[in-house]
């Protein structure tokens, strides 16, 4: 009999340590485990790496730390990164500010199929009650909607098994994505030359696209809750769209300056 595939969580996360702690948690309280759970870390500072090493002490599974300078919004590469340093079969990505329902990684793994990729969504949590929440059951979360503190709220539902094929990028979500580690390292990972804010999630599904993967959505399973912060930066977001229609225009599945970087490997 096949053993199951192994999961990894990438969590991605720049200097927000009580959100990673919360979120850290949530990852404790998962009705399944995953194999490894790898912070993907953009340039933190030493508070965010001893939230890390607290909670590694104890965690039921393999933590790492994966973390580079900060030089500015470089989120595909500090996630390939992290890409590289998974051992397991299967990724999930999510960020430092998403506390993950207790059947979050449970719900990726009934939905992970050779040939695709899943995207999944979120729930917003306000701004007041991202000071102190995280997920103490599904009655208090319910409570918090009743009270028009989260939106999203009909992501609560439970319907595990209503599982969507869909096209295109919209409604995609980099913060619930996940896909077949050998999946990705064809097509090369994040695209590196997307900088700051917006797009590298869609630039890589279009590669997935390309690739020959079909899109897996569950709107009622493998669900997020996003605490708020303020808005990113997205003063590059005019430049990472004209890499994202390049890459649309060019049909390949493979960018070149991903994990393997193709200028250095030609030298």
């Amino acid at each position: 009999m096949n053993a199951k595939p192994s999961i990894a969580v990438i969590v991605s996360t720049f200097n927000a340590p009580e959100y990673l702690r919360r979120v850290l948690e949530g990852y404790r309280a998962q009705s399944r485990y995953p194999d490894e759970l790898i912070v993907a870390d953009d340039g933190s500072t030493d508070e965010t790496a001893r939230v890390v090493a607290v909670f590694a002490k104890d965690a039921p599974f393999t933590v790492r730390h994966v973390w580079h300078e900060d030089l500015g919004f470089r989120l595909a590469e500090i996630r390939n990164r992290a890409v590289t340093a998974a051992t397991a079969d299967y990724l999930i990505f999510s960020d430092g500010d998403c506390i993950p329902h207790p059947q979050f990684v449970e719900d990726h793994g009934r939905m992970m199929h050779k040939g695709t990729f899943v995207t999944g969504k979120r729930i917003l949590v306000g701004q007041g009650l991202s000071e102190y929440f995280s997920w103490q059951g599904g009655t208090t979360a319910l409570l918090c909607c009743l009270r028009g503190e989260m939106s999203g709220c009909h992501h609560l539902i439970r319907l595990p098994w209503l599982v969507f094929s869909r096209q295109g990028s919209k409604g995609l979500r980099g913060c619930n994505m996940a896909v077949f580690h050998s999946d990705l390292l064809a097509v090369n990972g994040f695209n590196e030359r997307i900088t700051g804010w917006g797009r590298e999630d869609s630039e890589l599904v279009a590669r997935l696209f390309a690739y020959g993967l079909t899109r897996r959505e569950a709107p009622f399973a493998a669900v997020v809750l996003h605490l708020w912060h303020p808005e990113n930066n997205r003063s590059s977001v005019a430049e990472n769209d004209r890499l994202l229609e390049e890459s649309l225009a060019s049909g390949n599945y493979r960018c070149p300056y991903g994990i393997v970087k193709d200028e250095e490997t030609s030298l």
